[in-house]
């Protein structure tokens, strides 16, 4: 019996990489890579390519129509800086991006925690909340455009006069149309992002809160001791969604507003179009379009530095 020696798994592991050799591995490694190529061959024609092209665009007074494009350097970049429609739509993109984060996040996270808990009907409410997630966004701003028209056909302003109040301008004064905006697109998007909530929570072991409720917490120490933060990756997911998402808004506001009044709701990316394929300034929009890219980028990396911040923190 003592003679019998048990190999060990790292002499086996050892004999089979002398057996494959040097030359097997470089070629599983290859192997491995050339799958990745498609995916490569894709993002570098639908992104690298059309984004240099984009940056020679900025740089010239290309008009879309002409061939002939005249060299122009930081000429378009400038303009922009000094163009109110192109900088308030700056302004409410990042106002609709972070204004529609913190309320979403807000509000969806207790609502997941409610539509979690056991109680008579719960698939069905479940489904009135994830509901306005199905319809796209153009069809939900001509809906509200409707309802919150603020002439006195419009029905928020027909159920108020009921009650004796003047009919509101809901889309005709800035502060309120930027509002509404931001209402309607937080009304659409958070039974959606409770339902991600609530996938999480489903996946937090009972026994946590067993051992709470045997310690003495009460429901409030249990959200913020335990709910909270295992849902930080949920968190992490939402967020980031939410925030390119709201950077990248055009069809809401658009609909529901057409971007005003004057340019209280505009966006860059309907300030893109607009100077882009309207006006026949495809430079000055490839400017915009750069400049944009370069945010989104700062914005998207920061917070994904953020996020991870917290993940090694709390979880």
């Amino acid at each position: 019996m003592s003679a019998v020696a048990v190999r060990p798994p790292r002499a086996l592991s050892r004999r089979g990489s002398l057996r494959g050799g040097a030359s097997g591995g470089w070629k599983q490694v290859a192997v491995n890579q050339a799958f990745l190529l498609p995916a490569l061959i894709v993002f570098v024609f639908l992104f690298v390519v059309p984004l240099v092209q984009t940056f020679y665009w900025s740089l010239t007074d290309f008009t879309g129509y002409s061939p002939e494009a005249n060299f122009v350097g930081l000429d378009n970049y400038a303009k922009i800086l000094q163009d109110p429609s192109m900088l308030a739509g700056l302004g409410f993109t990042l106002l609709f991006a972070v204004g529609t984060t913190v309320l979403i996040t807000v509000l969806a996270i207790p609502l997941a925690v409610q539509l979690n808990k056991v109680f008579f009907g719960r698939n069905f409410v479940r489904s009135v909340w994830f509901f306005p997630a199905i319809p796209s966004m153009a069809i939900l701003g001509l809906v509200w455009r409707y309802v919150l028209s603020p002439l006195e056909s419009g029905v928020l302003n027909s159920v108020l006069a009921r009650f004796g109040v003047e009919p509101i301008g809901w889309l005709s004064v800035d502060s309120l149309a930027r509002l509404s905006v931001i209402v309607v697109g937080v009304w659409a998007a958070t039974g959606w992002h409770a339902v991600l909530y609530t996938a999480y929570l489903q996946s937090i072991p009972g026994e946590y809160y067993e051992v709470a409720k045997i310690d003495g917490a009460s429901p409030r120490q249990q959200f913020f001791g335990i709910t909270l933060p295992l849902l930080t990756p949920a968190v992490v997911i939402s967020t980031f969604l939410l925030m390119t998402g709201g950077l990248k808004v055009f069809d809401l506001p658009y609909t529901l507003t057409n971007g005003g009044p004057g340019f209280a709701t505009y966006t860059i990316t309907q300030s893109i179009i607009v100077s882009g394929v309207g006006q026949g300034r495809y430079g000055l929009a490839s400017a915009l379009a750069v400049m944009f890219t370069v945010a989104v980028g700062i914005l998207s990396f920061s917070q994904l530095a953020l996020t991870r911040y917290i993940e090694r923190r709390f979880v």
